[in-house]
């Protein structure tokens, strides 16, 4: 017997494929960054214009996970944080779940699974690492807002005007605090390079977790990302914690 819920609200969904498509995005552009001199791309105009590119994504990837950290406290309760955070007994709704699994009858869930919870909590993580060190890069090497004039004023010669900085171009600078700028930014360039690696094999683990239970448990996890509904072949087993 198959029954449909209602689970996922609009800014949820919307939430979700604004991410895919501008991480995706800045995968391929940041990649580009990474094998430039490999691809023939020398000239300094081009390698600026490529990094403002993927600034300009970043700028879309950031407001979109800011909106999702708001709605986290407003939205309906599947998209609250205190359904998706770990909290009193949580482990002991992971052993059970995992139990459901391995006696080949998987336990269904509204929102997210137990499991599944743990992940995006981690992967929440590694958005806000990749978005703050993100600005301070977009701010330290091509002097773009919400940080850009600070450190542009930071590294201005005494007497010069910090709007007339350009980017990856040392005149109007003090060399050494223009050093000093090039050791600070290296530290959070180093922390943006690998959570890189780390949030990319999460995201490959995520699709292949979906595709899985979508197989294996048929709870419809991408259509409900479009819909919003899940359709459930037995009773959930958050079910009592709220309205249908």
């Amino acid at each position: 017997m198959l029954k449909q819920y209602k689970v996922w609200d609009a800014p949820t969904r919307v939430f979700h494929w604004v991410n895919f498509v501008s991480v995706i995005l800045l995968i391929l552009v940041g990649t580009l960054m990474l094998y430039k001199k490999d691809l023939g791309i020398v000239s300094l105009d081009a390698k600026i214009a490529i990094k403002e590119l993927h600034v300009v994504i970043g700028y879309v990837f950031v407001l979109n996970l800011m909106i999702r950290l708001i709605w986290g406290f407003i939205g309906n309760r599947f998209a609250r944080w205190s359904a998706i955070l770990p909290g009193a007994g949580f482990g002991n709704t992971v052993s059970a779940y995992i139990a459901s699994i391995r006696r080949g009858e998987p336990q269904q869930f509204l929102g997210h699974n137990p499991l599944g919870r743990l992940a995006v909590v981690f992967m929440m993580l590694l958005l806000m690492s990749q978005a703050v060190t993100g600005l301070i890069r977009a701010g330290t090497d091509v002097y773009y807002p919400p940080f850009g004039s600070i450190f542009a004023a930071q590294v201005a010669a005494d007497g010069v005007d910090p709007a007339t900085i350009k980017p990856y171009d040392k005149t109007g600078t003090d060399a050494t605090k223009y050093k000093a700028l090039k050791e600070f930014k290296h530290i959070y360039g180093e922390v943006h390079y690998y959570t890189f690696f780390v949030l990319l094999a999460m995201i490959l683990l995520h699709i292949f977790v979906v595709v899985r239970a979508e197989i294996t448990e048929g709870e419809g996890l991408v259509s409900a990302m479009f819909s919003g509904r899940k359709i459930l072949s037995k009773e959930p087993e958050d079910i009592h914690d709220g309205t249908r």
